[in-house]
């Protein structure tokens, strides 16, 4: 299936899917390396369907798919990006009282991300639960030392993800660049990094392309979405400008992956054709 055909039929694609072995196709030009995560197309697609579609599309990752789905992935070509299971958003590192189970946690996440040679795999503060931010930053390194060796051992890098705290996220600790770097710098490890939410970032701070360029050492991965509303990033409805944002990322040398993470607008009627126009924006 061409591109083109992929586009014309993506209202029908919403039906089962071929399950013979699928090839990848050519990844998208320019100098980034693009990636989706499971919102992008909206409801009515499965995981699989999902994959093919990325694929055919020029993506080439996956964020934030479980180990057990890797081998759909891997059908398609992608790479699993991003690998989940470290705690959940609210209740992690920052409460010492749940180290332990978290440490288990990163074992078995590190053991299958090195196993499937993905690059990366996702940390997430926890929220803040009226401790105070020195407290909060205390103990997100107290666990980060507990399992970076495991993490520089297998090859894998660990990144914290900063989420704003104002619309999405109330109390999360980690909602600041300051403070992720802050993070980067008390552990002092390439393989632990910061996922810089570029929507999220926009809502605590904005100057994105000055805030990636002072601290670009200290990210190693990036997720995109427009603002208001955390949906496609078109210059007609939104405040950002994604182009020269990610023109940016690329002439700082960056050798990650941009995974889209954005949720298209209610009543979309082609999901596909935008995912299509967004990977075009990002083509520098």
């Amino acid at each position: 299936m061409t591109r083109r055909d992929l586009l014309m039929t993506s209202a029908a694609m919403a039906a089962p899917m071929m399950t013979s072995a699928q090839t990848a196709a050519k990844p998208r030009p320019g100098r980034i390396k693009q990636g989706v995560c499971g919102g992008v197309l909206g409801r009515g697609f499965d995981l699989e369907q999902r994959c093919k579609i990325a694929a055919e599309l020029g993506a080439t990752g996956h964020d934030l798919v479980a180990p057990k789905d890797f081998p759909i992935l891997k059908k398609y070509g992608l790479v699993p990006t991003m690998v989940p299971g470290i705690g959940s958003l609210m209740y992690n590192s920052t409460d010492l009282s749940r180290h332990d189970e978290l440490e288990k946690m990163a074992i078995e996440v590190l053991k299958s991300a090195q196993e499937a040679k993905a690059p990366n795999a996702i940390l997430l503060s926890g929220n803040k639960w009226g401790q105070s931010i020195e407290k909060c930053l205390d103990n997100n390194e107290k666990f980060v030392r507990r399992i970076i060796k495991r993490a520089e051992d297998a090859g894998v890098t660990l990144c914290m993800e900063l989420l704003n705290s104002k619309v999405n996220h109330p109390d999360y600790a980690c909602d600041h660049t300051s403070y992720g770097v802050e993070l980067c710098k008390r552990i002092g490890s390439p393989r632990f990094k910061l996922l810089y939410d570029i929507y999220h970032m926009q809502i605590m701070e904005g100057d994105i392309i000055r805030t990636i360029e002072q601290n670009f050492q200290y990210i190693g991965h990036f997720h995109t979405a427009g603002n208001p509303g955390r949906h496609e990033f078109d210059l007609q409805t939104q405040e950002m400008n994604y182009m020269p944002i990610v023109k940016k990322i690329a002439d700082l040398g960056f050798q990650g992956w941009l995974c889209h993470e954005y949720s298209p607008r209610p009543g979309n009627p082609d999901p596909v054709k935008t995912l299509d126009a967004m990977l075009k924006i990002c083509e520098v």
